[in-house]
């Protein structure tokens, strides 16, 4: 009885030991993605900012500035472009919403990106775009990978429609999080006018016409969770500039907006708690598992060796001693 339980033992041992790396490198990669089917909403504020007045054409304060981003997963999208692509791929609607005290449209952004489930690298495919104009993405945009590096990464930027490096800057503690910290500096570059403008009536041709162009600039902020590689927080200082042309009279250039701009706290925390309990599912398929079978396999495998050797051993002397014959008389 005790080599047969020796024996299952033994087998779980070598099963656990094997499981370890299955379980890492071979499943990991397969079952952590991106549901493709998320929705998800983010408000950020800028208090206080800088607004333009489109009556006069001036600058102004404003006590503050709200934008409302949201990303809304585009299932029937993805399903069809998985046939082509041959791999699982998520498809998400993002619209950027800013709007002013009062509550009235500043401008809106919207955009598709277009990025494979398990590694978040950008898959081009029909339908990719920023505010109505085809883009090919290099780079991330809004999550970094599963298990983020202590690393530079190329970071899409919406307005310019390009990508820049977001550089590795540290960790640091955010509310019992280990995250890292990354920045992005955009420098002044000319951008398109949004196909929406604020005022009724006014067009992006017709300001292009005046000679008036749209230069913006911004430092991108966000704190980094590297285990799932979801943003806990983020910040922008944004600025944004109406240059030349007949539209500003006399003037060289005037400020459209311009604020520092910060997640609101109740998002924040929403985030934070979303992001802890994400985690812990991460933690079990690359550190728990992968470390502590191997340590079970290990006990398995030494109680094993201890009831094989118990089933070897000679038992007591009064029951293995041969009982002497009876003297058989003649």
């Amino acid at each position: 009885m005790r080599r047969k339980a020796s024996l299952i033992l033994l087998a779980l041992a070598v099963f656990c030991t094997a499981l370890s790396p299955l379980l890492r490198f071979y499943a990991f990669p397969r079952l952590a993605k991106i549901p493709a089917e998320r929705y998800q909403t983010m408000v950020l504020e800028a208090k206080p900012a800088t607004l333009l007045d489109y009556g006069t054409m001036r600058a102004k304060k404003v006590s503050k500035v709200t934008i409302v981003q949201t990303l809304r997963g585009n299932v029937e999208a993805s399903e069809r472009i998985e046939e082509s692509a041959g791999r699982d791929v998520v498809v998400w609607d993002g619209l950027s919403y800013v709007q002013g005290p009062d509550g009235k449209m500043v401008s809106k952004l919207p955009e598709r990106y277009i990025f494979d489930a398990h590694t978040q690298e950008p898959v081009h495919a029909t339908g990719e775009m920023v505010d109505g104009d085809p883009v090919k993405r290099q780079g991330i945009e809004f999550k970094w990978p599963f298990l983020t590096e202590k690393r530079a990464y190329e970071y899409f930027d919406a307005q310019t429609r390009t990508s820049a490096p977001i550089h590795y800057k540290g960790t640091r503690d955010f509310r019992g999080l280990e995250v890292y910290y990354f920045e992005q500096t955009i420098p002044w570059t000319k951008v398109p006018f949004p196909k929406v403008m604020p005022v009724e009536g006014i067009t992006p041709e017709f300001v292009a016409g005046t000679g008036t162009t749209r230069w913006y600039s911004t430092v991108r902020k966000f704190w980094v969770e590297p285990v799932t590689g979801a943003p806990v927080y983020g910040e922008e200082i944004h600025k944004e500039e109406l240059r030349g042309g007949t539209l500003l009279g006399d003037r060289d250039k005037v400020t459209a907006f311009a604020g520092h701009v910060k997640m609101r706290e109740d998002y924040i925390r929403s985030t934070v708690d979303l992001v802890k309990s994400q985690r812990l599912l991460v933690l079990l398929f690359t550190t728990y598992l992968p470390w502590g079978l191997p340590l079970v396999g290990a006990g398995l495998l030494s109680l094993s060796l201890y009831l094989e050797a118990r089933g070897r051993r000679p038992g007591d002397p009064e029951q293995s001693a041969v009982a002497e014959p009876e003297p058989v008389n003649a």
